[in-house]
């Protein structure tokens, strides 16, 4: 593992501040990461439901972060598809819940999955599967 939860937190807050609005760090391991989001109106869609976009941020921001455990601080790692199922409809009222995990962690690219959860709820409401490019090395730099 190549970064710590709190080197996770760190890097976050200094080079992605503006993650912080799809949602917070619980766990982090090696080529796995989970998050929670607080759900609050502006997540809502109309009907009370948590928007396709919300869940949509939350998946990313969960995958770079399980990326990252694995790659290190690489901050220009960046998403070139994103592809989600949302299954069924989130509890009403209930945070959401992302785990993600890697699949294949290449020199280029990186592959990952992820699963979200209503808070409580055993079966997702949603699963995405993403790949991230992964900038090549600077030279003097070492993975």
């Amino acid at each position: 593992m190549k970064m710590t939860f709190e080197d996770m937190q760190q890097f976050l807050q200094e080079h992605f501040p503006q993650g912080a609005q799809y949602g917070e760090l619980l766990e982090l391991a090696d080529a796995q990461a989970t998050m929670r989001l607080p759900v609050g109106d502006q997540h809502l869609r109309p009907g009370g439901t948590v928007s396709g976009p919300a869940m949509m941020g939350l998946a990313d921001v969960t995958v770079y972060a399980a990326l990252l455990s694995r790659i290190g601080p690489v901050a220009l790692a960046v998403t070139t598809n994103l592809n989600i199922n949302f299954l069924r409809k989130p509890r009403s009222g209930a945070d959401i819940i992302a785990r993600a995990t890697m699949l294949k962690v290449g020199k280029s690219l990186g592959v990952g999955e992820v699963s979200i959860f209503s808070d409580g709820d055993p079966e997702p409401v949603a699963h995405a599967t993403m790949t991230y490019a992964i900038p090549p090395a600077k030279q003097g730099e070492h993975k």
